[in-house]
């Protein structure tokens, strides 16, 4: 599966913050991620996170027959895999280019710049030799994966300790750990690697690059040097031009990390030794902040809970009792209701409205025509009696300026809309007449 290519936004985004001097996690140009290391319950086994990016170091070891060539040396061994786990970009069981110019780099890096003692490994010469084998698995990925193998396979190489042996006559006896100490590997110094990515022809510069600042670099310097300031190895990738003037600033700067670096492997190994040499807890679980929820166990906080009720008696005596307050339902108009304090609703029955029409306008100018005397004798009729109570109209309305719904029972709804009809006709004869008689008066 390939990996998902960027799009020209967050590629010309990348750029353009690298060229203003800025990160897209906060580093600056020449800071490096964050370095964690864990050790396992066996010796050998570690696992370095650099930022996010994780790898997995496990060391093994066992006798065989040496090579032709060098009879005297003992074999290592390193080998990198890089699992679909770590970024679904890699295959599993695939020989890939990066894949393979990782593994190339590891050897150069830590074999051919002779950082153990090869002759040490041998037990029997041209018989019997330790072939140590490096095994490093890619957990996660977040760029600049050379940087944290070479400091996994350091620390692990550092870390272990082979079964320890005794040659007599041409019989060889290899011993447990519980029946001798096992014996670490000697080490003459630890080369580590830093990488250096160039953007824009080598105009810009920035120090252990992320998954995507890699995405978008021109070219990649990987300079393998130890405390001593002494390079083991040196390549460049990229197709770039890099001047001499480069190159050292790169080596400059590549000296401090490794001291840095150094100096927290040596801590973290010798803090590991004092651990398992008290007889304390060891392995990758102890390493596990307590406070994340795949913890497998948190500390117990003692709670004194002896006079709960006491202090809760003493609470409650100290407190204010809360005020009563008896909420009394506001009539404000037939068929509603209000319980507490509010402001009276502004909106009003359209009969009731149409009604005060009709009244002022009788005031004004009288009633002169008959159909008004009929529109009120309608009105005084008497509705038929019931001995059940009848149900109050219940108008709902949103808006004065929105169609009115009225729900009103069956028994009520002719006699509304007659007097509605009747309302309405002796309101237009009343306007009627009053426009007559301004007419006469002009």
């Amino acid at each position: 599966m390939r990996e998902t290519p960027l799009s020209n936004c967050e590629r010309s985004f990348l750029l353009k913050a690298i060229s203003e001097g800025k990160r897209l996690d906060g580093r600056e140009t020449y800071d490096y991620r964050n370095i964690k290391i864990s050790f396992g319950a066996d010796y050998g086994c570690c696992i370095v996170e650099l930022g996010k990016t994780r790898v997995l170091g496990q060391v093994a070891c066992e006798l065989v027959p040496p090579k032709i060539n060098r009879p005297t040396e003992g074999i290592i061994f390193f080998n990198l895999e890089l699992s679909p786990m770590a970024s679904p970009a890699f295959e599993l069981a695939r020989q890939s280019e990066l894949l393979v110019k990782l593994n190339r780099l590891l050897e150069r890096c830590l074999r051919n710049s002779k950082c153990i003692d090869t002759e040490s490994l041998c037990v029997v010469a041209g018989e019997k030799v330790w072939q140590v084998r490096v095994d490093l698995h890619l957990l996660n990925h977040e760029g600049n994966i050379i940087d944290a193998a070479s400091i996994a396979a350091i620390v692990a190489l550092s870390h272990f300790r082979r079964q320890d042996v005794s040659i007599q006559g041409d019989e060889v006896t290899v011993y447990t750990l519980e029946e001798r100490e096992p014996v670490p590997l000697s080490i003459h110094h630890m080369p580590i690697c830093v990488s250096f990515a160039f953007f824009q022809q080598g105009t810009f510069l920035l120090v252990d690059p992320s998954e995507r600042e890699e995405r978008v670099l021109d070219g990649l310097l990987v300079i393998a040097m130890n405390k001593h300031r002494e390079i083991c190895t040196i390549q460049s990738s990229g197709g770039i031009m890099l001047l001499k003037e480069q190159v050292l600033r790169c080596s400059k700067i590549a000296s401090v990390k490794v001291t840095e670096i150094t100096e927290l492997i040596q801590k973290a190994l010798e803090n590991d030794k004092k651990v398992r040499k008290e007889g304390g807890k060891c392995g990758f679980v102890e390493s596990m902040p307590k406070q994340w929820i795949t913890a497998f166990k948190m500390d117990k906080a003692p709670v004194d809970m002896s006079d709960v009720e006491e202090k809760a008696e003493e609470i409650l005596c100290k407190a204010e009792p809360p005020p009563e307050a008896v909420s009394k339902p506001v009539l404000w108009a037939p068929g509603t209701a209000q319980i507490g304090e509010g402001l009276e609703s502004s909106w009003r029955d359209m009969e009731e409205e149409e009604e005060e029409e009709v009244e002022r306008e009788e005031d004004e100018g009288g009633i002169d025509d008959p159909t008004l005397v009929v529109s009120q004798n309608i009105e005084m009729e008497e509705l038929p009696v019931n001995e059940e109570k009848k149900p109050d109209v219940v108008v709902l309305s949103d808006s004065e300026e929105e169609e009115v719904i009225i729900l009103e029972p069956e028994e009520l709804r002719i006699h509304t809309r007659s007097k509605h009809h009747a309302n309405t006709s002796a309101r237009k004869t009343a306007m009627g007449k009053k426009k007559r008689k301004k007419k006469f008066a002009t």
